[in-house]
């Protein structure tokens, strides 16, 4: 692929971003993080309290990019086949199925929200993993495929009963996560209080130009990307000194405040975590135009893609973003960057 096609694909990619921006507004970076997953093609646990605009955001995503959204609400009786297929009684009085969200769309489907995902049992976080690595599910005696399909999920960080929090193993399927929280900013929160705009969600996502990106273009351009962005020898080094701090922090000098360094961690980020941060990196290199990865653009990554994956001692667990945040800040600090 030429320059000018891969500087074409970064003109569609930033007025996607440009478009998202109106319709959520504060939330710049979350939506330059949500566009590196994309062209990624990296799955992303969202963390936000309700109401600050997880739901249109993937919306007005889905309809920038094209595809089918599709979206299930984690409940302590959903069930694995919730999300394969529904059973009705019809006018017929006989007993009917039809396709369930992960069906819906067929080979479509570009989208898939899990709203509150630890409210769910954990067969369904299993069958959900399993369609996440594999993109197949076998249905109706057929296998279906979803070679498009993004998942997020976002999970309830206020209420505590009821739930199932997500294992180290299923959070380290996802390439990011992406916290989304109310603006900091009183114009702004000014504007989503008075602006009857932000009001109506259904209208305001569909200001949102339909098919910016082609959705089912994605997977082959981000080939592209990937072998179009170098990372130079020295760079290397740099990211595998990241890897090992992030393993046995206390050998870098890392220390978080309240906290004993030597039985904080229990396992560092995972070799696929540390690929899919070079993979997201690089597209961050080529969302600013450049063809070799930066320390920056590591740094642009470094906490949606590693914090989730660090395994702490169950006593520091119930601290785990505020404990995540400064260590992987110590970190970045400590490790030397070229």
């Amino acid at each position: 692929m030429s320059d000018l096609q891969l500087a074409d694909w970064r003109a569609h990619a930033l007025k996607l971003e440009t478009e998202i921006n109106k319709v959520v507004v504060g939330q710049q970076n979350p939506i330059r993080l949500i566009t590196t997953a994309i062209f990624a093609r990296g799955h992303v646990l969202l963390e936000g309290d309700v109401g600050v605009g997880k739901t249109t955001l993937l919306r007005a995503f889905t309809r920038g990019i094209g595809g089918g959204y599709q979206r299930i609400e984690g409940t302590i009786d959903l069930m694995p086949n919730d999300l394969v297929y529904h059973t009705y009684l019809g006018e017929d009085g006989k007993p009917h199925v039809s396709p369930g969200p992960l069906l819906m769309s067929g080979e479509n489907l570009s989208v898939f929200f899990f709203n509150e995902i630890n409210r769910a049992r954990p067969q369904v976080h299993s069958l959900l993993l399993r369609v996440m690595a594999e993109r197949t599910l076998t249905a109706f005696n057929k296998e279906h495929h979803f070679p498009h399909m993004l998942v997020f999920a976002d999970r309830n960080q206020v209420e505590k009963e009821e739930t199932f929090e997500i294992p180290s193993a299923a959070r380290d399927r996802f390439m990011m996560e992406i916290p989304i929280v109310v603006p900091n900013d009183d114009s702004i929160m000014e504007a989503l209080m008075f602006d009857t705009r932000f009001h109506n969600v259904d209208a305001l996502v569909d200001t949102v130009p339909h098919d910016i990106l082609k959705y089912d273009d994605l997977n082959a351009f981000s080939s592209v990307i990937q072998a179009s962005v170098s990372a130079s020898e020295t760079l290397r080094r740099y990211a595998l000194q990241l890897w090992l701090a992030t393993r046995k922090p206390t050998d870098y000098g890392v220390k978080v405040s309240g906290v004993d360094m030597n039985r904080l961690v229990l396992a560092g980020a995972s070799p696929r975590g540390m690929s899919m941060m070079l993979r997201a990196a690089r597209v961050n290199a080529w969302l600013n135009d450049r063809t070799a990865v930066t320390p920056e653009d590591i740094h642009a990554v470094f906490h949606a893609t590693v914090a989730h994956r660090v395994v702490f001692s169950p006593v520091y667990e119930i601290r785990r973003t505020e404990i995540a945040r400064d260590m992987l800040n110590g970190i970045l600090q400590n490790v030397a960057a070229p």
